[in-house]
């Protein structure tokens, strides 16, 4: 499955998740300055979108989280049990991104809830700051490839 959305690139182990919900992917953002590339995992179930990066106390620098749906979504993002400040990006059915946040950590309720301003079919999550050091803006359009079946 081949998404074309203005996209980042991030390095993730290609080796099984152990909860075994995720899948694997190069996720590629076409940047002015020319293409951005991440190693991500895929968060493409409910189950899977729910645990994110929770628990998790690192992500390399060219690593990161995708989600995606099979129709446009606006449910919010959150924070819960996640120690790592993160950005995210939102892209559309265009494979566009149309929407960029700074993520908090939150380790004790009630933590806030991150909304895109448009409907989006997947997003991305990194390391605070990874789009800003990439020039990665709104607009820039989004590649994501998947290994094996989500």
């Amino acid at each position: 499955m081949a998404l074309t959305l203005a996209a980042l690139v991030s390095c993730v182990s290609q080796s099984p998740d152990p909860r075994g919900t995720f899948g694997h992917g190069t996720l590629v953002l076409k940047a002015d300055d020319g293409p951005v590339r991440l190693s991500v995992r895929i968060a493409a179930s409910a189950e899977a979108q729910r645990q994110g990066l929770m628990g998790e106390s690192t992500l390399p620098e060219s690593a990161g989280m995708a989600f995606v749906h099979d129709e446009p979504s606006s449910a919010p993002f959150w924070m819960k049990d996640t120690t790592i400040p993160l950005s995210v990006a939102f892209w559309n059915s265009h494979h566009v991104i149309v929407d960029m946040l700074d993520m908090s950590p939150c380790t004790s309720d009630p933590c806030p809830l991150y909304r895109s301003s448009s409907p989006y079919l997947g997003a991305v999550e990194v390391n605070r700051g990874f789009f800003e050091r990439h020039g990665v803006r709104i607009g820039d359009a989004v590649e994501l490839n998947t290994f094996g079946s989500l």
